[in-house]
């Protein structure tokens, strides 16, 4: 069994039979505090694996730091089962909004949002994407098939999100899982990242309802693709359009609908 999974005793009850007693894998879920240069800036709730990735693409997906600026992330256990301490140092040019925002943040349950005292800052402008999108449909079908094979975890307890970034022929370079959706683009992004792989010659895949935050976590990755098997929110429409993300939605074997940014030229041959 995975370390990310746990047993737990379950009574099974089919609708036409009387109940029995079996076991069932559960993915686990507990606390990683992050540390930034010694201050406390968030908590957020993770499955505790890839957590070297999970910091660094937190990082960088709340626009702290560059790639090149962030040191290695040193995880510390506090105790059996009550999660993990993950510290990572910045320069010290870039800490003005750790500190101005340490004092604000005391828990997040991945959203992004919790401790952002004004609108303004929930809404941060985000840069406009350089490259378009020149990704076949062909090649996002075959990641989405090697997709579903390679989450290990999801199959394994069916309680998990998976996300991955693929090669512009829609291989999978890189494939993450966590109980947060947000949590497991966030490994992608930092496994990415550590690996020196450029997220601009790809696309980001999500088995999640595509809300603003993960288009915002793509847009600051240099991203120029988001593949998601559900349907968007306004507003993740909305901030791919200001910042020319391509937003393909309900993305299936055999259709996948555009919802936002540049269209590619060709949107047939699935």
């Amino acid at each position: 069994m995975s370390p990310a999974a746990v047993t737990i005793p379950v009574r099974i009850t089919a609708y036409a039979a009387a109940a029995t007693p079996g076991a069932r894998a559960v993915p686990v879920e507990a606390p990683v505090g992050i540390e930034i240069n010694g201050l406390a800036y968030a908590v957020m709730m993770a499955t505790p694996c890839d957590l070297e990735d999970f910091v660094t693409g937190f990082v960088l997906s709340e626009g702290l730091a560059e790639a090149g600026e962030l040191g290695p992330v040193q995880l510390h256990p506090v105790a059996e089962g009550a999660g993990t301490v993950a510290r990572i140092t910045l320069p010290a040019e870039r800490l003005g909004p750790v500190m101005a925002r340490a004092r604000l943040r005391t828990g997040d349950s991945s959203c992004g949002i919790c401790g952002i005292d004004s609108v303004e800052a929930a809404l941060r402008p985000l840069p406009r994407l350089a490259s378009c999108c020149t990704i076949a449909p062909a090649a996002i079908r075959a990641a989405l098939h090697a997709m579903r094979g390679g989450q290990v975890l999801g199959l394994e307890t069916a309680a998990t999100h998976a996300a991955a970034f693929a090669r512009a022929d829609g291989t999978i370079a890189v494939l993450r899982e966590d109980v947060g959706r947000h949590n497991a683009l966030d490994k992608v992004i930092g496994a990415l990242a550590r690996a020196g792989i450029d997220p601009a010659g790809g696309f980001l895949l999500v088995t999640a309802r595509c809300s603003y935050e993960l288009v915002e976590k793509t847009v600051r990755a240099g991203c120029p693709l988001l593949v998601a098997i559900s349907a968007p929110t306004d507003l993740a429409v909305r901030r791919a359009d200001a910042a020319g993300l391509a937003l393909a939605v309900v993305a299936r074997d055999d259709t996948m609908t555009w919802a936002a940014g540049p269209m590619m030229e060709t949107v047939d041959g699935l």
